[in-house]
């Protein structure tokens, strides 16, 4: 994991100081033979000779001198000293790192830079930074502009410094999640992980599937649809199996997590996937907005979402003792692992005793700024709520696994405390709707042990969905990795998920929960690491990252 680190922070700099001493400079960027600098109608070249006896002597010549020389001296130096430098990179790892989902969304935005098709631009720059890498001496600024792939390198001033800015952002938060994930590897890297089961492999049971729609008469006759994985008949074991449950994200359903079902059923699991008609795709949202705050959704769902899930359980319980029931003596309600995704991840929090904390919100939410993440104006909303906290939890649910989860307002600072059953956290790294460092890698620092992070470098907040379900939703977004391009992660999820959700059972899962076997399933273009406590000193950084204090 570091050196991949090392590389982001490598070709960040070199980009940025390129960057930064063309434009600080007033002369243009450099290409081939040359690099031309333009800003509106107006451009500036120079030679890629040129700019190598600026290196090489330190001393800038002819008429460029008239734009350096209104710089103070430091600044001057500064960026001769970032001409100069050469960054030791291994080609070969520089190459594989540029095709991840990540380097290629940090391409993408430095291509808008240049002048180039955006397909067009991204190609070149990772052919200049490879082959720039190949230099004996390092790759540099100089090796990086004789290596571009083009007669010269042209560069849009405007749009350069806001792309740099908002890279510069990126690569700090993206550091911090990489450093809070990335285990001590040393260990991990001189060890051959080993198994005769593969948990990612479908199970010998067929699987049926009963829809349901049924109706709470305590809750105002809450409709609680309802979709029931299990072993057919030819196929299922007499013994009763632990249940599974299911909880989709805002404005989501539950087809969201379907091949988390079958594959879960195939393995003799009885799992039901819940719709929040509160809260799901077919709710018809609500826009009013009450001191400042847009609310999407009733507060009530809050506590109506774990209300759900524990309906459903007590409906499972009646389908087991009715003999004429396709379930009779098939489901066990008293060992239920729940998993959730995005808001769900929240719900079965909530249901495993995170205790929702109404008094954090309210102080939290008077003030919240515009640019605030679309989770934590999602979670304000609960500030509506009557009373000052809440308790939710559901002794029946003996584990959760809360998948990109909605956390760090709706808990408060101390509500995750008192979660007092194992739990297993997914973090995305170019999640943008609930961003990994304020809601899952501080969130996971809060829950007691037993624990389990997981981060996947590149995936985003719909990688772990089904792709039947995100047709025409996420897959219309550009910058979602889903469908077939999420399928290596889908993959895991589904050995991880049964690995956790049998960790209670006489298959021996404990070998999968393990940093080693998140590194075995890992992928060039998805990096997958596992941890089970995030070291203090890493921690202050996070913190320092997203702007609070600890």
């Amino acid at each position: 994991m570091q050196t991949y680190l090392n590389i982001l922070k490598t070709s960040a700099g070199l980009l940025s100081a390129t960057a930064t001493y063309l434009l600080s400079t007033n002369i243009p960027s450099i290409a081939a033979e040359n690099v031309v600098l333009r800003y509106g109608i107006l451009s500036e070249s120079i030679s890629v000779t040129e700019l190598q006896q600026i290196a090489e002597t330190g001393k800038i010549q002819g008429h460029y001198k008239k734009y350096t020389n209104r710089l103070p001296v430091e600044k001057r130096q500064a960026l001769l000293t970032k001409l100069q430098t050469k960054y030791p990179v291994n080609f070969v790892t520089l190459s594989r790192f540029l095709y991840t989902p990540g380097a290629s969304a940090i391409l993408k935005d430095l291509a808008k830079v240049t002048l180039h098709s955006e397909s067009g631009g991204m190609q070149a720059l990772r052919s200049a930074l490879v082959h720039g890498a190949k230099n004996k001496k390092g790759l540099s600024i100089i090796s990086f502009i004789d290596a571009y792939p083009s007669e010269q390198l042209e560069i849009d001033v405007e749009k350069a410094s806001k792309a740099f800015n908002q890279l510069d952002l990126a690569y700090k938060q993206t550091q911090q999640f990489m450093d809070a994930i990335a285990p001590q590897l040393s260990a991990i890297n001189n060890s051959q992980f080993s198994s005769d089961f593969d948990p990612t492999q479908p199970g010998n049971a067929g699987v049926d599937v009963l829809k349901l729609n049924l109706k709470d008469e305590k809750r105002s006759s809450r409709s609680v649809p309802v979709d029931i994985y299990f072993p057919q008949a030819s196929t299922k074991k007499t013994t009763a199996k632990p249940v599974v449950v299911l909880s989709h994200g805002f404005s989501s359903n539950k087809s969201d997590m379907v091949y988390i079902a079958k594959h879960l059923a195939s393995h003799g699991y009885v799992v039901a996937a819940v719709e929040h008609t509160g809260s799901d795709q077919n709710y018809q949202i609500n826009w009013t907005k009450k001191d400042g705050i847009v609310s999407l959704m009733k507060p009530q769902e809050f506590l109506e979402r774990p209300r759900d899930i524990s309906f459903i359980l007590d409906k499972l319980t009646e389908f087991n003792n009715q003999s004429n029931h396709p379930l009779f003596g098939q489901v066990s309600t008293d060992n239920v692992t729940a998993i959730g995704h995005s808001f769900g991840g929240g719900t079965v929090l909530a249901i495993a005793g995170g205790e929702m904390q109404i008094d954090y919100l309210k102080a939290y939410c008077r003030d919240l700024p515009a640019s605030t993440n679309s989770s934590e104006w999602l979670q304000c909303i609960a500030q509506d709520l009557p009373e000052k906290k809440y308790q939710l939890r559901d002794r029946r649910v003996k584990q959760v696994i809360a998948l990109n989860p909605t956390t760090s307002v709706m808990f408060g600072e101390t509500g995750l405390e008192k979660i007092q059953i194992p739990t297993f956290m997914l973090a995305s790294s170019a999640d943008k709707t609930t961003p990994a460092l304020t809601e899952q890698v501080i969130s996971f620092n809060k829950i007691p042990s037993p624990k389990w992070l997981v981060g996947i470098v590149g995936a985003t907040h719909g990688s772990v969905k089904d792709p039947a379900s995100i047709a025409g939703r996420e897959s219309q977004n550009k910058s979602e990795v889903v469908g077939e391009k999420a399928a290596d992660i889908r993959k895991y999820i589904q050995g991880i998920t049964l690995a956790f959700v049998s960790k209670n059972s006489s298959f021996s899962s404990d070998v999968f929960l393990t940093p080693e076997y998140a590194v075995d399933a890992s992928t060039k273009t998805f990096p997958i690491r596992l941890v089970r406590e995030i070291p203090a000193d890493v921690m202050k950084l996070v913190y320092q990252a997203v702007g609070k204090n600890k």
